[in-house]
């Protein structure tokens, strides 16, 4: 027979784990919160004397144009990351689900080598297809249309593309686990009723995944806000602030303006900001079941 473990050995077990989300997690929150409220810089007079300032850098946020700027660039970014990965990815686990298995393994290796690409080789790919003598316009030119300065005109739409494509994969291999798991005789039912495509997906097909939809949709919204290093190499935040999103604002007024007090306070914002969406989905989660 097996013994029934007691509720303070089940505890004891536990220890290690509290501890190491405290000292990785909640530990370094708490101090990011404080330091949010100091003149902690990297240069300058504040760099020999840290002060506690209250709410000085967060009323500094509330004049400052370029943290509006910075939001809305990063709500922009974030939801056309998350409409593309989210249709693209179940677009492609869909077709692939009546595809020959050779088929699938060859699509599904193309798709995933954005996923699996370092994010800096993934941002380089992505400038040289969008640069002004890159890819893009060599085609387009040699189809006798003019090129377009890309990174320039369309930054934004340029970053956008190439989260999407980087992240697709992720999506498509939720949405192939979940789809695997839809019954057949569901499908066969709605075929004989007359349903078209559109209304089995969304009807049979949607309904079925909605834990999944959820989830990918809530994790792709968490890893798209605190994408930095895509943008970054890419474009830097310009031109003129326009792909400038919360975490390429806070490196650039904690590192290279050395304001490392009123950076960590703009990090806090995109921490609020991933709370919030989490809690809608977590909401929205609950009142689905």
């Amino acid at each position: 027979m097996h013994k029934q473990i007691s509720f303070g050995k089940k505890v004891i077990y536990l220890i290690p784990s509290v501890v190491l989300l405290l000292i990785f997690f909640v530990g370094p929150v708490v101090l990011s919160l404080y330091f949010s409220f100091t003149n902690m810089a990297l240069t300058g007079s504040n760099a020999s004397s840290l002060r506690f300032i209250g709410l000085e850098n967060y009323k500094h946020m509330i004049s400052d144009p370029t943290v509006k700027k910075a939001i809305i660039n990063t709500l922009v970014f974030m939801v056309g990351s998350v409409a593309g990965q989210t249709l693209l990815g179940f677009g492609f686990a869909y077709m692939m689900r009546s595809c020959h298995k050779k088929v699938r393994k060859v699509v599904g290796s193309i798709i995933m080598i954005g996923w699996i690409m370092p994010e800096m080789v993934a941002a380089f790919c992505m400038s040289s297809l969008f640069h002004d003598s890159g890819t893009l316009n060599m085609i387009l030119e040699g189809l006798g249309i003019s090129g377009v300065s890309w990174l320039y005109t369309f930054p934004m739409a340029a970053v956008i593309i190439a989260n999407v494509w980087r992240g697709t994969a992720f999506s498509m291999l939720a949405y192939q686990a979940a789809l695997d798991d839809v019954p057949s005789d569901i499908e066969e039912s709605s075929k004989l009723d007359g349903a078209n495509l559109a209304k089995k997906i969304y009807y049979i097909i949607l309904p079925t995944i909605k834990n999944t939809i959820m989830t990918n949709t809530m994790l792709i919204t968490l890893m798209t806000l605190g994408s930095f290093g895509l943008i970054w190499i890419m474009t830097g935040g310009g031109p003129s602030g326009k792909t400038q999103t919360l975490p390429i604002l806070m490196y650039i007024k904690a590192f290279k303006n050395s304001q490392l007090g009123y950076g960590v306070a703009i990090s806090i914002i995109s921490l609020v900001v991933g709370v919030i969406f989490g809690v809608f989905y977590i909401k929205a989660a609950g009142k689905e079941d």
